[in-house]
């Protein structure tokens, strides 16, 4: 990740439909539309959800009632073939390969397989001690989602991870917090973690989204901030970085009505590339903070301020005072903050009416 410029995620997830071709594609979608990386799933059905594991309610709405989690899923994965075919199709397209570890052997497939930058863990398992454990002791840096969590949670999150990371022995809560609370364990987190702000519901209700969450993770934790979106449409991820976002994900589909969990909340090719433009237009209006005249400005300074100038005629000797004095554009004279400076002083030459004062 660059300083200033926010790491655009093309989440593809599961929108591949379980065919590898598809899954090639969204990499050239994502490539062409100027994202960062491309983002799938990496999971095994068996060890990720029981066969009686219900879909969630935005799921039903979009996939066949008949059948469960557990068989949705499956037909979802991709396996080890299918992964080192992208890693190759995403460096032939200039773009980075990234996927969601779901399970332990997957955390090991993408962190020592194919040796990935970075792990994003999902919402989903900031609660999974274990697994968060596993994936620090992999050292690699994290991305970290946090819907449906509360401050609290979090904490206890970065805690497992600092402990993993610092590769301390005997886990337990007290070890955790302990860890979290270290000097070590806090220089650790912040050179390793960053949290995205989401809302996980598909898609995400405005009224849900509460951007300013991303104010409260920063203050909290003094972690580099994301967000990863869910809601519909382009607006809210600009808006996110805006408001000082390092890494925007969001999911997208080749076609929003292809059968499938998480086709209708992904925004499509042409919105996709509109998104990541309008991210790098409000990149650029950002700009350091630091309050000064920009360099476009300077040449209308002198245009738009204005000069101390003789409201009338004054001869030499006249003193200066409120009636013979005048603030008038141009600003390439004295300026009217002298004013006050130059009452009842002596002129030392002639003015004519509207002519700069000088000394």
């Amino acid at each position: 990740m660059q300083a200033n410029r926010t790491y655009i995620i093309a989440e593809a997830g599961v929108n591949h439909n379980g065919s590898l071709d598809m899954a090639k594609q969204l990499v050239e979608v994502a490539a062409e539309a100027g994202a960062d990386a491309v983002k799938f799933q990496t999971f095994k059905a068996d060890a990720l959800v029981s066969r009686s594991a219900p879909k969630a309610e935005y799921q039903t709405r979009t996939t066949d009632l008949s059948e469960s989690q557990h068989e949705m899923i499956r037909k979802l994965e991709l396996d080890e073939h299918a992964h080192e075919t992208l890693i190759k199709h995403c460096q032939v397209c200039g773009i980075a390969f990234l996927s969601t570890p779901f399970d332990l052997e997957s955390v090991d497939l993408l962190a020592k397989r194919f040796d990935l930058p970075y792990i994003k863990i999902p919402s989903g398992d900031i609660t999974n001690a274990p697994f968060l454990l596993k994936i620090a002791q992999t050292g690699k840096p994290v991305i970290l989602s946090t819907g449906m969590s509360t401050l609290g949670e979090i904490e206890d999150a970065l805690g497992v991870l600092a402990f993993g990371y610092l590769g301390n022995r005997e886990p337990s809560i007290a070890a955790f917090r302990a860890a979290y609370c270290s000097c070590e364990g806090q220089a650790i987190l912040q050179d390793k973690v960053t949290l995205l702000h989401c809302t996980t519901e598909y898609p995400a209700p405005l009224e849900d989204v509460n951007l300013k969450v991303m104010d409260t993770l920063r203050s909290s934790f003094g972690l580099p901030v994301g967000y990863s979106d869910h809601t519909e449409g382009i607006t809210v991820p600009i808006a996110a970085v805006a408001r000082g976002a390092v890494v925007i994900e969001k999911h997208f589909t080749i076609d929003r009505t292809l059968p499938g969990p998480d086709h209708k909340a992904s925004l499509e090719p042409t919105e996709l590339k509109q998104m990541v433009s309008a991210i790098r237009v409000v990149e650029q209006a950002l700009g350091s903070g630091r309050k000064h005249p920009a360099p476009s400005e300077l040449k209308n300074m002198s245009v738009a301020r204005k000069s101390l100038v003789a409201a009338c005629t004054i001869a030499v000797g006249e003193a200066f005072t409120s009636e013979n004095l005048a603030v008038k554009r141009p600003g390439n004279g004295l300026s009217p903050m002298q004013y006050w400076e130059l009452l009842n002083r002596k002129a030392g030459r002639n003015f004519s009416k509207d002519e700069a004062i000088s000394l």
